[in-house]
């Protein structure tokens, strides 16, 4: 049954927010370390905004990711025969979606198919694609970053890892598209129909003819006796995909758009292009591409600092705003690539640390440091009060970002 408290006092995650979620933040951080909220569907969650109180749920064994118990949560809350979002069973059986020791099994199994190896040896094909996807916009004076650079390179990479067809890579794009920004049900309900079945198909072709690629890795990998089970390889061949490329994309994006909205900085790194490693990890920190982390709920009662969350809520951990708490980084809202950022919580924390964090840091590295060289007189094509953020709760990211090349 849904509940019958009276919501309608609770603040909102609404498109202001979307739009500048960091004024709420500053809010909510100064009333407690977690409060209660309505999402944009409309279903109370806890939001937790402080860094230390962050950093402690993002690890803490009484908040779980078991999607069943969070699909419980939510229909306690949703209204009898409200047009929702489904849930497409053989895509929920990943590591975000799992508790140990269950969680402990699948990573173990993963990781060996995900090696830093793997990562290393893929620095020569990244240099090669960003430089392909930088001559492709020499002669223009004005491109659509994300579109013509920032998409390409991370879709491409994790898609060459995978197996999967050049020609599919704008499906995905309108596919986790409209998984993530999830503006309504039916979009999001056929796109996770359609991801899920072309996984499926492709993990069934890669079964009969395995290839040099990460899903044949898994197919083939093994701990003893076991093995991921058909679920457990769709659900994982999904979540890399999508979070593959999703956050490298708002990484590049974001941190173009704060070096280009910063030009002491943006002057400072081009002096000294070691810099550009230090900005990546400070636009981790200041424009966290993941806003929200993906949601938890309370197997029981737990204490966040003075704050104690009852059983059965759901919990959303703020990356963003957990990055620009004042009681960890001083000048917390300030852009500055010559801080130490160490310690930001822009891949998560604790054993759900994000997988392929050192693939999307060495693409974004490779980008920005190569597009500054190449471009060195790279500005923003529109003023920024032009710009808008995606309309999603998970990720932050501009939904476009015009530039001039000279």
């Amino acid at each position: 049954m849904p509940a019958t408290t009276d919501n309608s006092a609770l603040p909102v995650l609404d498109d202001a927010f979307m739009q500048d979620p960091y004024v709420k933040y500053a809010r909510l951080r100064a009333e407690a370390p977690a409060r209660r909220v309505l999402s944009r569907a409309g279903i109370p969650v806890w939001v937790v905004t402080r860094y230390a109180e962050a950093r402690q749920a993002l690890s803490h064994p009484g908040l779980s990711k078991g999607v069943d118990g969070i699909k419980k949560a939510i229909d306690a809350q949703v209204e009898p025969g409200a047009h929702r979002v489904e849930y497409v069973d053989d895509l929920q059986s990943h590591l975000l979606n799992t508790d140990p020791p269950d969680h402990t099994r699948l990573r173990k199994l993963v990781l060996k198919g995900f090696t830093p190896r793997r990562v290393d040896d893929l620095r020569p094909r990244i240099e090669e694609i960003t430089a392909r996807l930088l001559d492709d916009l020499a002669g223009t004076a004005e491109v659509e970053l994300l579109d013509q650079f920032a998409f390409p390179l991370p879709i491409t990479v994790i898609s060459e890892m995978l197996g999967v067809e050049e020609d599919r890579h704008d499906d995905f794009k309108k596919w986790t598209t409209a998984l993530i920004n999830g503006v309504d049900a039916d979009s999001v309900n056929s796109a996770g129909r359609s991801i899920g079945e072309y996984i499926a198909e492709l993990v069934a072709r890669k079964r009969v003819a395995p290839g040099d690629d990460l899903i044949s890795a898994l197919i083939e990998v093994a701990d003893g006796e076991d093995r991921l089970t058909e679920p457990e390889l769709i659900s994982m061949v999904f979540l890399l995909l999508v979070a593959g490329h999703e956050t490298t994309v708002n990484l590049i994006g974001n941190c173009v758009y704060d070096l280009l909205r910063n030009p002491q900085r943006l002057a400072e790194v081009r002096a000294d292009p070691a810099l550009v490693d230090d900005a990546i990890e400070e636009t981790l920190r200041h424009e966290s591409p993941v806003n929200l982390a993906t949601m938890r709920y309370t197997a029981e009662p737990v204490r966040l600092g003075d704050v104690e969350i009852p059983a059965d809520e759901l919990v959303l951990v703020a990356l963003g705003s957990a990055n620009r708490d004042e009681r960890r980084f001083e000048r917390a809202a300030e852009f500055d690539p010559a801080r130490s950022a160490t310690g930001h919580l822009g891949f998560g924390h604790g054993i759900h640390f994000c997988l392929g964090a050192s693939l999307a840091r060495l693409e974004a590295r490779v980008a920005v440091r190569r597009l500054l060289e190449r471009y060195p007189d790279l500005s923003l094509g529109v003023d920024p009060a032009e710009l808008r953020w995606r309309p999603s709760t998970l990720v932050h990211g501009l939904e476009e970002l015009p530039i001039r090349l000279r």
